[in-house]
């Protein structure tokens, strides 16, 4: 799995180019990884409603939610679902909307210098082992892509914006993701 530096595609993700990004701020470059969860609509998995909601193509008559977020214009740079297929939004070396207000250790506006990264489920739920297997596998490309990432700069959107959001929740095993961010190459670990 590799990123190539000159578009910040990542070779194993499907791409789906969302109009929800702009350029980062001069001399800013990706220096924290965010972890996110999403469903669409809430509690659901599977379909195509997350890539539409990023590509602000979301029905609002299909849902009853829809209708309250179709205006958004948020995205995030990678979505992992929960059979662990990657779908890119936008290129990492690109600024994508998806941490709103927030601070990373008393730096504000985390979209300048993060990387967005939402994982299929709920902030109330448990995540698949896959999705665990392939974080690891993108941060790990991330970090060699981008000197200035390490596996010490991930945080979930709870800690750079708390009180205002809840994901990646309680039911996101950090243990987990450290247990295979320290032995990246054993792909059959388990919970």
């Amino acid at each position: 799995m590799e990123i190539n530096s000159k578009t910040g595609l990542l070779d194993a993700a499907k791409h789906v180019a969302s109009p929800n990004c702009d350029q980062r701020p001069p001399d800013c470059q990706p220096e924290l990884i965010v972890i996110h969860c999403i469903s669409l609509p809430p509690g659901q998995f599977g379909g195509p409603w997350i890539e539409k909601f990023f590509s602000n193509e979301l029905p609002p008559d299909e849902h009853p939610y829809f209708r309250e977020i179709c205006r958004q214009k948020v995205s995030a740079h990678l979505l992992i679902r929960r059979d662990g297929e990657l779908v890119q939004f936008v290129p990492f070396h690109q600024r994508a909307w998806h941490a709103g207000e927030s601070a990373y250790c008393g730096r504000a506006a985390c979209n300048d210098f993060s990387i967005g990264i939402e994982l299929e489920g709920t902030d109330d739920g448990s995540f698949e082992m896959t999705q665990y297997q392939r974080l690891c596998q993108v941060v790990m490309a991330l970090c060699k892509a981008y000197p200035c990432l390490t596996t010490d700069k991930i945080a979930g959107h709870s800690d750079i914006s708390p009180g205002r959001k809840l994901d990646p929740g309680p039911g996101f095993e950090w243990k987990v993701l450290d247990r295979f961010l320290q032995n990246p190459e054993n792909e059959s670990q388990t919970l």
